[in-house]
């Protein structure tokens, strides 16, 4: 191994590029690798906590389905990465001496081409680093003007590199304002999600979340944790949502890989308590979790 070991805000990490285990953050992109220039890039996120990765392999799967929608061929099935995923949580593990919460980044970029990247020569870089499951203490968010794009306008198909900058200014406006996030809407004016996780929302005795409608992920904790409440008789709806309808609603909460699921405890300048289908879902998702550990 070569390098000082921390990365990503002097946290330790591992990168494995080419088949060889790096430390820390190596330089690896030049000024006319394909993904930088013209961002042909796409990355996954998974989690190890507990001694648990839930669905490891399903983020590795649909990294390589990204990867296609940007035209890139991957060089391992997504099956292969996740087994590369947990060569790399035993490396971790060995190299520090630790069992540390990581978060798991697959990323595959184009190496060369002009406008379209050359499809054979797609690179992957499997990175790991500590990052600690955050407490459940919950967010505040307000609506952003920024919208999500329609899927005529952008690859909204794909975990992709270049919609994050969108992502950004709605965060950075949500935070001008005193919040940590932001609702977002799609072009036709509905609620899509908060900047970077998936929104639920309930009235009653019903959950709600905005129906996937090709303009933002329809995420993989999300759609565990529609089967996970479904599965034990929880009425979840999906449709379209109006902005007026999460003023008005009994609780509201996210789903994201970054820390599973989290309440939303202020939105606008209404405060909001978790409730208890946020609870529900959280207890449900953390045994789905150890059930399922490998």
């Amino acid at each position: 191994m070569t390098g000082h070991g921390t990365g990503r805000g002097g946290k330790r990490s591992l990168v494995c590029v080419d088949g060889d285990w790096l430390e820390g953050n190596p330089a690896l992109l030049g000024p006319a690798t394909h993904g930088v220039w013209m961002a042909s890039t796409v990355f996954d996120g998974a989690r190890y906590f507990d001694g648990m990765a839930p669905d490891l392999l399903l983020h590795c799967e649909r990294l390589t389905q990204s990867a296609r929608v940007l035209g890139l061929e991957p060089c391992l099935t997504g099956a292969e990465i996740a087994e590369l995923a947990w060569e790399g949580i035993r490396r971790f593990r060995c190299r520090f001496e630790s069992n540390a919460d990581l978060y798991i980044c697959p990323m595959i970029y184009g190496e060369t081409g002009f406008i379209l990247p050359d499809s054979d020569n797609a690179r992957l870089v499997l990175s790991l680093w500590e990052s600690p499951m955050p407490a459940p203490d919950g967010f505040s968010a307000c609506l952003t003007p920024f919208r999500r794009p329609a899927r005529d306008m952008a690859p909204t198909d794909a975990k992709a590199s270049c919609l994050y900058p969108n992502v950004g200014r709605s965060v950075r406006a949500a935070q001008a304002r005193g919040c940590d996030t932001a609702v977002v809407l799609d072009p036709a004016g509905n609620v899509a999600e908060f900047s970077y996780t998936n929104l639920f929302f309930a009235q009653g005795a019903q959950v709600i979340t905005p129906a996937p409608n090709g303009t933002f992920l329809n995420g993989l904790t999300r759609q565990r944790i529609i089967g996970l409440l479904r599965g034990v008789g929880v009425d979840v709806v999906e449709r379209s949502v109006e902005f007026q309808e999460l003023l008005e609603a009994d609780e509201i909460f996210a789903t994201g890989n970054y820390f599973k699921i989290s309440p939303c405890v202020r939105l606008e300048d209404r405060p909001l308590a978790p409730g208890p289908w946020y609870r529900k879902a959280r207890d449900l998702y953390w045994a789905f979790a150890r059930d399922n550990a490998v």
